[in-house]
């Protein structure tokens, strides 16, 4: 067994559902992206990139039929080059690099390049295939953008509420009001702020041809806990979880550079992949999956809490957010998020594990060392974890 290490990454700046990227196709979203990560490393010859490893949570519309191998050949690598697309919903482009680097380590490939796509806006309508052709009855149209879709009646029905509603169980269970809630909203907006004034970013966004956009779209300044305050409960009636404290739709796309020891001349990896940890839930409480995911991926690492320097936690909620912090007594919340979240940047379902992931490696590099915990709730009950090391 070798080790792994991430060498560089790059996301594009996540857009707002219907807006930036809205006449940009995800295979050509991934295509530039996995481009301009390559065109970094200009002593690399794209021929030595043993395979692309792409996640994408949809891949009912323009992401079909392996956009992982569509966007190698759209950004003209050579066609000896190949790709696999995965599905792990909300975690997928992490899950695409927990593949890679095991690929790395098992001596399987040498220089694999590992993240995700997803277009929230562009996601098709879908309908049910009849059994039996011409049927007499109405059919139901279904939005394949976010959540539960053509639902197997065998499934019990607390397993397949909705995301929003599953917020709202937790926030429920774990006494997280909306004051609190909405005050960790406006830190994620303040603190991606702050990151992007700091040039906390710079080092990881990479424009997409014909649609530029400066930053992540939906940062928003100046919100506070009062701002926040008038917006209605999206999920249920007298509920706490809104519009304001929920991560919004988004499109966009991040790849992350993955290979062994020395495998880039010249290159010092940003970080090593440490440890890496899956876990699982009864589906309605899955975001709080990440708690046993990332306790098990520093157990794997050799590592405790107490040798963490930060946390990227993706935001799907900040309800969902709260409750991983509660269940991390070691870990002081400061910690998590430094330069905001999802509630603010966007979360683009299949780019979001490659963004938290890119970020931690890029900042563990700024810092000269450290170690970072990335970790993601998954729809449908499951977490998935990743140490780095520097």
């Amino acid at each position: 067994m070798t080790a792994s290490f991430v060498y560089d990454a790059v996301r594009t700046p996540f857009a707002r559902f219907g807006k930036a990227y809205a006449e940009v196709r995800p295979d050509d979203l991934a295509a530039s992206t996995l481009s301009a990560l390559l065109e970094r490393s200009p002593g690399l010859d794209p021929a030595r990139v043993d395979d692309v490893v792409l996640g994408a949570a949809n891949q009912a519309g323009e992401d079909n039929r392996d956009v992982a191998r569509m966007a190698v050949l759209l950004a003209g690598l050579p066609v000896t080059v190949p790709g696999v697309t995965v599905n792990r919903l909300c975690a997928s482009s992490l899950e695409a690099a927990v593949q890679a680097s095991r690929a790395v380590e098992t001596g399987d490939a040498s220089i694999v390049v590992a993240g995700g796509v997803e277009s929230m806006t562009r996601a098709p309508y879908v309908v049910p295939k009849a059994a039996r052709p011409y049927g007499a009855g109405d059919v139901t149209m279904s939005s394949t953008t976010l959540g539960w879709r053509l639902v197997n009646p065998a499934m019990p029905s607390a397993w397949t509420i909705s995301n929003g509603a599953s917020a709202e169980l937790l926030a429920d269970r774990h006494g997280i009001s909306r004051e609190a809630q909405d005050a960790f909203a406006a830190r994620s907006h303040r603190l991606a702020a702050a990151g992007w004034a700091s040039g906390a970013y710079d080092d990881e966004i990479v424009a997409v041809p014909g649609a530029p956009l400066g930053r992540d779209e939906g940062i928003r300044e100046g919100v506070t806990v009062e701002s926040l305050a008038p917006l209605k409960p999206a999920f249920q009636q007298g509920g706490t979880v809104t519009a304001g404290n929920s991560s919004p739709l988004s499109d966009g796309a991040s790849m992350v550079l993955i290979g062994g020891e020395g495998v880039l001349d010249g290159a010092e990896p940003l970080a090593r992949i440490a440890g890496r940890g899956a876990s699982a839930i009864t589906p309605e409480l899955f975001g709080i999956a990440p708690v046993e995911a990332a306790n098990r991926a520093l157990a794997r690492a050799g590592r405790t809490w107490a040798e963490v320097d930060f946390v990227e936690l993706n935001e799907a909620f900040a309800s969902q957010s709260l409750a991983c912090l509660a269940l991390w007594p070691e870990l002081d919340p400061e910690r998590v998020n430094i330069h905001g979240g999802a509630i603010a940047l966007g979360h683009p379902l299949g780019a979001s594990g490659g963004r938290v992931l890119g970020h931690a490696a890029h900042e563990l590099a700024r810092r000269g060392g450290g170690v970072a915990v990335v970790a993601v709730c998954i729809g449908v009950g499951q977490g998935l974890a990743v140490v780095l090391e520097r």
